[in-house]
């Protein structure tokens, strides 16, 4: 997390804490929430025509025609060689071992094609 210093008129500090008060959580976890709902009103997702998604998913199938397929042993190799950093403070080890499971199941199942649902 980053840390941010900020000089506030002392009556928006004041309404500031007012909302968080009536909201029942600390100044810093409402500023937080505005912020983040103000990026977020701001935040556009455009569509993408159907023929660029179709052309996306030739050129995606093409490029894995080119590099082929790796072998089991070249997948562990690389596996083996992949630097490990530990997890970051904010994931509990319940969540690690949740992701590392989805991980290893979706290793193990294989992948669908495009008829399958």
């Amino acid at each position: 997390m980053s840390r941010l210093t900020l000089r506030l008129p002392e009556t928006l500090h004041q309404q500031l804490a007012n909302l968080a008060e009536g909201e029942g959580v600390s100044l810093n976890q409402y500023i937080v929430y505005a912020l983040t709902r103000q990026v977020t009103l701001s935040y556009v997702v455009d569509s993408v025509p159907k023929e660029e998604i179709q052309e996306q998913k030739l050129s995606f199938n093409s490029l894995l025609q080119e590099l082929g397929k790796a072998s089991s042993a070249e997948i562990t190799t690389a596996l083996a060689e992949r630097e490990m950093v530990p997890p970051d403070k904010e994931l509990d080890s319940n969540a690690v071992a949740v992701l590392q499971k989805k991980i290893q199941d979706a290793a193990n199942t294989p992948p669908k094609t495009d008829g399958e649902a």
